[in-house]
């Protein structure tokens, strides 16, 4: 079989019982019934196992024969079907984002999982992920009678959930869309007419019934963003009891042929082609104003989405990293270019070699970092919402930074990142028999996925830039400056420490710049300032994890069984502060000297 998946839980347990505080997570009133803090190695090692035992397998199958449409029906790889039933009937599925589930757990514990799945295997995994948003939504938003009718179906992944934005004639302007919802006499219950594409599992036959959250306008309503409303449309109607009636005039009329990730359905589909398709509002009417409270309701799990979709892009990319690690390791190819009539020896011995997977670890390890940092920010804000909200409101501020960050950076990064696997293994990394070419095909999509990173990147410099007149922005930034300061004299670490301050300045001074610039200049840079940022964020967090590593060093010494790992963290944080964050200073040059030639230049000079 093509695929290798190659993970393991010590970058994981060296954040949870390491770096993040997990005890406030995991003592709260939520948890503390249920787990502890000593529980998590366990919960990790029993997640890697299920990852490589029950969903991994599958994944073969998953590109090989991928999804089939025929007759207006999906069928999933046949392999899917029993990892599908195994996560959800043994507590590792849509159940655990149930937020009345006692014994879930926590958002950072449970995106390690997720991780884990990711990696083993990526088209799978938005069958379970997709449900479980929807549901999440339905939960939060939805009143006692959509609720009662899918709630509890859907987070026990008997019944499937979608998210459908996408029109053929409105992606990312999401304020066209043309889907219509005509009230019936029955308060609450609307009739939908339209067209939706590229939803993923929209159709497939793991599940008796899906529940499609869908974006639409009732009639009448205003137009643009502010008037779109969100219905929850089954594919069949249901009674009161949950029992399948009749078909809900919901239809698929096809599926995408794609270049990766063929196991999951992306599918093209009507609704109401006969005028007979009742969906459920979610929330409220439109009122007097006719607005809509649809794209509020929805960014929810856009966002939620949006964290996924990064963490998959470091989760494809891990699983890349450890091929390329274990080929390297076993190709003879070469001898030393001090020696080059010695013995030919293994390729990792080789400074190109090295330098590439350098890369890999220090990217993996940092956006790991970013992404965990993130999810427990998530959990912080849970844990103090009513005991103390002004904690609860900042740590949402700095959740609500990253996430563009972790979406646009991971998602570019792994694409790097993969083809940079590919270079390892050499011609053996461009042949299907390897399982680099998978990766590539499969792993590309996730920058396109969720509003595409151009839109990640200008939700950052336009919007989370300003929140509260830049005051949270200005606080996440200050964080940064202030461990700089705290740690600029460190022994081992004041050269990077002095890269990392100089990137500051130099973000300081890319936000003074663009401000001074005419408006059409922010969306030329906003993609390289996003980038910028996350380079600054995952030198912040690598930095900050190999202080931790090197007082082990220094405590543990060199012929301790760990000393390998720790000594990793070190050299990956310093490579990155060396070889990467730069790029930061490389930004800022660019943004002040406020080229303009791609927008200047006549559009006819690309047609020739």
């Amino acid at each position: 079989m093509a695929s290798n998946f190659i993970y393991n839980t010590r970058d994981h347990k060296f954040i949870f019982n390491e770096w993040l505080d997990m005890e406030p997570i995991m003592s709260s009133s939520r948890y503390s019934q249920y787990f502890s803090v000593e529980d998590i190695d366990t919960i990790l090692d029993q997640a890697l196992k299920v990852a490589k035992n029950v969903v991994a397998p599958a994944k073969d199958e998953g590109s090989e024969i991928g999804a089939k449409f025929e007759n207006g029906k999906v069928t999933v790889p046949p392999s899917f079907r029993d990892p599908y039933q195994y996560l959800n009937e043994n507590g590792w599925g849509c159940i655990n984002e149930d937020p009345d589930y006692e014994g879930a757990l926590p958002a950072t514990i449970f995106a390690s999982v997720i991780e884990f799945f990711y990696g083993a295997n990526a088209p799978f995994v938005p069958y379970i992920k997709a449900t479980a948003g929807a549901a999440r939504l339905i939960a939060r938003f939805g009143d006692e009678r959509c609720n009662a009718l899918f709630r509890e179906k859907m987070f026990s992944g008997e019944w499937g959930g979608t998210m459908c934005l996408t029109e053929p004639s409105a992606g990312s302007d999401v304020g066209d869309l043309l889907s219509k919802a005509y009230p019936t006499e029955e308060p609450g219950i609307y009739r939908i007419r339209g067209n939706k594409c590229f939803i993923t599992n929209g159709e497939q036959d793991m599940v008796e019934n899906i529940v499609h959250l869908v974006l639409a306008r009732v009639d009448g309503a205003r137009p643009g963003t502010a008037g779109l409303s969100l219905f929850a449309v089954p594919k069949f109607r249901t009674n009161d009891k949950g029992e399948i009636l009749e078909p809900n005039d919901v239809n698929c009329a096809g599926i995408e042929h794609k270049m990766g990730k063929r196991g999951s359905a992306t599918c093209v589909m009507n609704f109401g082609e006969e005028n007979n398709c009742l969906g459920y509002i979610v929330g409220e009417a439109p009122g007097a104003d006719g607005k809509g409270q649809g794209i509020a309701q929805m960014f929810q799990m856009m966002n939620g989405a949006r964290m996924e979709t990064g963490h998959a892009s470091l989760a494809e990319s891990t699983v890349a990293y450890h091929n390329a690690v274990e080929y390297a390791q076993g190709r003879i190819q070469g001898r030393s270019l001090t020696n080059n009539k010695g013995e030919r020896q293994a390729i990792i011995k080789h400074e190109d070699i090295l330098r590439m997977l350098m890369d890999l670890k220090a990217y993996t390890e940092g956006m790991r970092a970013l992404v965990l940092k993130t999810y427990w920010y998530f959990d912080m804000v849970e844990v103090n919402e009513v005991s103390n909200p002004e904690a609860a409101q900042a740590y949402q501020g700095f959740l609500d930074i990253q996430t563009p960050i972790i979406k646009a950076y991971c998602s570019d990064k792994a694409w790097e990142l993969c083809a940079e696997a590919v270079q390892v293994y050499g011609g053996y990394g461009y042949m299907d028999e390897y399982p680099l070419t998978q990766i590539c095909r499969d792993v590309k999509v996730y920058s396109i996925w969720e509003g595409t990173n151009f839109i990640q990147s200008m939700d950052l410099v336009r919007r989370k830039w300003k929140i509260e007149d830049g005051k949270i922005f200005s606080a996440w930034l200050g964080a940064i400056e202030k461990f700089a300061a705290e740690h600029e004299a460190d022994p081992v670490f004041e050269d990077e420490i002095a890269v990392l301050k100089d990137a500051i300045e130099a973000y300081r001074e890319i936000q003074v710049s663009l401000d001074s610039q005419k408006i059409n200049m922010m969306p030329l840079f906003a993609t390289r300032i996003l980038h910028a940022t996350g380079n600054l964020a995952c030198a912040y967090l690598l930095l900050d994890q190999a202080l931790i590593a090197q007082r082990k060093i220094e405590q543990l010494g060199t012929d301790h069984y760990d000393y390998p790992f720790y000594s990793g963290k070190v050299m990956a944080a310093k490579y990155f502060a060396h070889n990467i964050l730069p790029h930061v200073i490389n930004t800022a040059f660019i943004v002040k000297e406020g080229d303009a030639s791609a927008i200047e230049a006549n559009e006819s000079i690309f047609a020739v």
